[in-house]
């Protein structure tokens, strides 16, 4: 695929999403921004045109379809055809699975799954006829191993890659290409919504099951830099089609620590 493409990034108000789309403006690549908060889009548009991109930012809830087909339409008039498509937007309502309410549980599973399938849809028909582009998913690790206090957020994610790979085998032999970046622990405000004065209990939670080390986090910027990596891959070589990042310089101070 050539350079100079169109990117389309969900959830690029901040966090991996808004390090993407800057990242991608460093190469001069066009940008579609999308989310719900258009304040803060305007300030990553600024960014990745400083950069050296061309930024185009719209109003986007990916859990509502008739949201993702403006904002699809808007960006493609505006750039063109989209060339990469980057699933970011997710968000973790952290609760005990007894505790959480309805609506906690319905709109983690919207975001971090149904508003994938919903702009991945909408998008792919252009792919496949033009037979080329990347459709990226921003995964977790809690899809592999899962955590208390993530129960409707590890399912999600678990689905999303289910569906990336299901994708995958769709989409063989056709120019268009699944690939799943599954994620470690990043430092972002999206951990924020989580409840901070239950933090302690839920990472005491983590550490009992085995599932957490340490609080070492890795910037979204690094994570930004293995998606443009990834998708660089000209697509008639091999390529990965599930890539793990995972923060370096992790401490190794636990293996001297008393149990």
């Amino acid at each position: 695929m050539a350079e100079g493409r169109s990117v389309f990034v969900t959830g690029a108000s901040s966090g991996i999403g808004a390090a993407t789309a800057v990242e991608c403006g460093r190469l001069g690549w066009r940008v579609a921004l999308g989310a719900r908060r258009m304040e803060r889009l305007a300030a990553v548009a600024k960014q990745v045109e400083e950069a050296g991109g061309r930024a185009f930012a719209h109003a986007l809830d990916v859990a509502d379809p008739g949201s993702v087909d403006a904002f699809c339409a808007a960006a493609s008039a505006e750039l063109g055809p989209c060339d990469v498509l980057v699933n970011n937007a997710g968000q973790n309502l952290a609760a005990l699975v007894h505790e959480a309410r309805v609506e906690e549980l319905r709109a983690d599973v919207e975001v971090n799954l149904l508003g994938a399938l919903y702009v991945t849809r909408a998008l792919l028909p252009g792919m496949l006829e033009r037979r080329a582009g990347d459709v990226v998913f921003v995964g977790s690790d809690s899809a592999a191993r899962p955590r208390p206090y993530q129960g409707a957020y590890a399912a999600a994610k678990a689905g999303l890659e289910a569906f990336a790979r299901v994708l995958e085998m769709e989409t063989e032999g056709t120019g268009v290409r699944s690939i799943l970046i599954r994620v470690g622990p990043t430092g972002s405000e999206f951990g924020t919504r989580m409840p901070q004065d239950r933090i302690h209990e839920i990472l005491a939670s983590w550490k009992y099951w085995g599932v957490y080390r340490n609080l070492h986090w890795m910037p979204a910027e690094s994570v930004a830099r293995a998606i443009v990596r990834t998708v660089r891959i000209p697509v008639d070589e091999s390529y990965p089609t599930v890539v793990e990042v995972q923060p370096g310089g992790r401490s190794r101070r636990h293996r001297d620590e008393p149990a």
